[in-house]
């Protein structure tokens, strides 16, 4: 399978995979949820080519992940900020930050430490099931085909 055929699968995680799997578009929506909103910030903190900051958002704008805002005239200049489809996001990335900081955090802990705003305390990300609230893991999930199944 080419990279360019992974949004014709029948397979969410191809799909998905087609508009955020790569390496700098992820390190982008992690920024956007941090607060960078300005194309020179997005290029200062990863450190990368003006080609490949402008190729991601062009991307994330085209999918209907950020949206431009113009925040100046003559020359018109644009913040990017997530839509209520790139929150929708933030799951996804709290599981790969949780995983990272369990792997890969080294001695001293996380970088970062995430606080819930509504009773204050510091959390890690979990799953849980949307019908019972129980816990999920990868050993108490199953599948069956679903509507959109190929036949």
């Amino acid at each position: 399978m080419k990279w360019n055929e992974l949004a014709e699968q029948p397979c969410s995680i191809a799909r998905s995979v087609a508009v955020i799997g790569d390496r700098w578009t992820l390190m982008v929506l992690r920024d956007c949820f941090l607060g960078v909103r300005r194309f020179e910030a997005f290029q200062e903190r990863l450190g990368i080519s003006r080609t490949i900051v402008a190729d991601r958002l062009r991307r994330l704008v085209g999918e209907g992940v950020l949206k431009r805002v113009p925040y100046q005239d003559n020359p018109t200049r644009f913040e990017y900020g997530l839509t209520e489809k790139g929150m929708e996001l933030h799951p996804v990335v709290m599981a790969i930050v949780h995983w990272g900081d369990r792997h890969y955090a080294g001695r001293a802990g996380p970088p970062l430490l995430h606080r819930h705003k509504a009773c204050g305390h510091d959390f890690h990300a979990v799953q849980t099931c949307s019908e019972c609230g129980e816990m999920v893991d990868a050993r108490s999930v199953e599948t069956r085909p679903g509507p959109g199944a190929a036949e």
